[in-house]
């Protein structure tokens, strides 16, 4: 029997020791709520829910995205569909004039409806914009605006994942070719066979307003079509973030029953580690008994 050297106790004090960093290690995971605390708790589950978290941020980033491109294109849609309002104004008020029964006064009545709807015309054009990007032309320009490129959003983490409008727009009247129509009423009527809007040049700019018309449903139609593929990808992407977080937190966070009954177990065999070197202690008093 020997007391120099207390065995029992040491290896008692070490296995208690590593159940302590092991209650330690629970208790940290239980107060965090993550099974992952540091890269030494897993280190290559740590890179794995690394990259899945980083992959939800930017699937996040390219939802919003999504949303505010939808805004963009309903933006540029209502404005046009106004504009498309207008030229049925205005081609009411062509036939209007073209008829026999309408005067020279009443005609250059008309030419002024027509020049003033026009001139609104242009200023929706001049003025519908997103967070400053032109839409309908491709500056502030009144009525000469330069045509607006086509417009590219990011929907993904990838340089690829994106989509775009496939038509660029000028929607003015210099793009929808109204020249010649804001010529003769921006003139008025100076005589019968003048310069101004007669009934015949009446009848050839109904012509005009129905090609301006066709260019503009083109227009509309190319963003109405991308807002419903960008809707689409918004619900794609929705998905996507949320089975990558799911997938994430299979990885990182912390599976409270099962951690709470190693943590229960562990905090017991901590205490009877604690009564096993009180014990193995008590042990070298026997010595005592052998000196008396």
């Amino acid at each position: 029997m020997r007391i120099n050297t207390n065995v029992a106790s040491l290896q008692a004090r070490e296995a208690n020791a590593n159940t302590n960093k092991t209650l330690n290690s629970s208790l940290e995971k239980l107060s965090s709520g993550l099974r992952i605390n540091k890269a030494s708790d897993d280190a290559s589950g740590l890179a794995i829910a690394d990259k899945l978290r980083t992959q939800a941020s930017g699937t996040g980033q390219a939802i919003s995205n999504g949303n505010s491109a939808i805004a963009l294109t309903q933006i540029a849609d209502k404005a046009m569909a106004e504009q498309s309002n207008i030229l049925d104004i205005v081609k009411t008020k062509l036939i209007q004039a073209a008829t026999a029964t309408t005067s020279t006064a009443g005609r250059q009545a008309i030419g002024k409806d027509v020049d003033k709807l026009l001139d609104q015309l242009d200023n929706i054009a001049q003025q519908t914009n997103y967070n400053g990007i032109q839409l309908l032309q491709g500056d502030t320009t009144f009525r000469t605006g330069a045509t607006a490129a086509s417009h590219t959003f990011q929907m993904g983490d990838k340089a690829a994942n994106t989509i775009s409008t496939s038509d660029t727009v000028q929607s003015n009247t210099t793009g929808l070719s109204l020249g010649g129509l804001l010529g003769q009423v921006s003139a008025g009527v100076t005589s019968a066979g003048g310069t101004g809007l007669t009934a015949a040049n009446a009848r050839t700019q109904m012509l005009e307003i129905d090609q301006a018309l066709d260019k503009l449903n083109g227009w509309r139609a190319d963003f109405g079509s991308t807002q419903n593929q960008l809707e689409s990808a918004v619900r794609n992407l929705a998905t996507q973030q949320t089975n990558i977080k799911a997938a994430e937190s299979v990885i990182r966070d912390v599976d409270y029953a099962a951690e709470s009954a190693n943590f229960n177990k562990q905090n017991i065999i901590s205490q009877a580690g604690t009564y096993a070197m009180s014990q193995a202690n008590n042990v070298s008093q026997n010595v005592m008994r052998l000196l008396q």
